[in-house]
């Protein structure tokens, strides 16, 4: 058999989606509706953000198909109602590149990075008839992801520090009124301050170009590691995580960081 290109395995891929939906496929999947697949969208999205992460080009393929099946079945619903089909998404996203990019396809310019995301922010703001600047971020993307896209936003008009002094400056103003509400024992100020401290972080790790939201996952990926530590090496002791004291598993964790 012939190797497909990517525009057959594509209709392939359809016309799988289609059999599945039809008279005779699949009752599960008969059953699925736009809503009732949004947990299984967000859980492949994640299965791809990890493959890229961990530099996994195997998981990666797949995992890139199995997004792809879910922006189809999603088209595929679509169409069985009548609204569109996946051919007029991709008619739109194509139109909308080519229109957003007119240093590209229209005239040549000499254009830097920071004035094209600022031409791309105009006009996705006119096409939607946004009345604010930082409309259009999802109000449900995980808070860290939706923090720096608001500062990334902000940052694209000028509002923004240009060096790392401030910055430091901020963070460090920010613990210490977490701090201070702390001491007053004001649960909605140590709230407040508690967000405040964590969205200048984020802003300090898009300064460096580093996302938060990855950095965070690392740094969970290490505690789960090291805590396993823990677990395994009192096992081989024959005690339990709910025997230990605070001071036995705080030794093994430090001997774990040591490695």
């Amino acid at each position: 058999m012939n190797k497909l290109n990517s525009c057959e395995q594509f209709e392939r891929l359809i016309n799988i989606i289609k059999k599945l939906r039809g008279e005779g496929g699949c009752p599960w999947d008969r059953e699925q509706t736009s809503k009732s697949l949004i947990p299984y969208l967000l859980e492949e999205t994640y299965e791809v953000i990890e493959a890229i992460e961990e530099n996994n080009s195997d998981a990666l393929k797949e995992e890139l198909g199995d997004l792809t099946l879910h922006v189809l079945f999603q088209a595929e619903i679509t169409a069985e109602n009548g609204q569109f089909e996946i051919a007029d998404s991709l008619k739109e996203i194509c139109d909308k590149l080519v229109r957003r990019h007119p240093h590209v396809f229209g005239e040549k310019e000499n254009i830097k990075t920071n004035e094209v995301l600022l031409n791309w922010e105009t006009a996705k703001r006119k096409e939607k008839k946004r009345g604010n600047y930082l409309d259009g971020v999802p109000k449900n993307l995980p808070a860290l992801t939706r923090a720096r896209r608001i500062q990334e936003k902000a940052s694209h008009v000028g509002f923004d520090w240009k060096e790392i002094e401030p910055i430091w400056a901020k963070v460090h103003e920010e613990i210490q009124e977490l701090e201070e509400a702390f001491k007053i024992g004001d649960f909605e100020k140590i709230e407040e301050e508690l967000g405040d401290s964590i969205f200048s972080m984020v802003n300090l790790g898009r300064f460096f170009n580093i996302s938060s939201e990855e950095a965070l996952r690392k740094t969970i990926s290490k505690f789960e590691t090291r805590f396993s530590g823990i677990e395994k090496k009192l096992k081989e002791n024959n005690r339990s995580l709910e025997e230990a004291t605070l001071e036995e598993m705080d030794a093994i964790w430090e001997e774990e960081k040591g490695k």
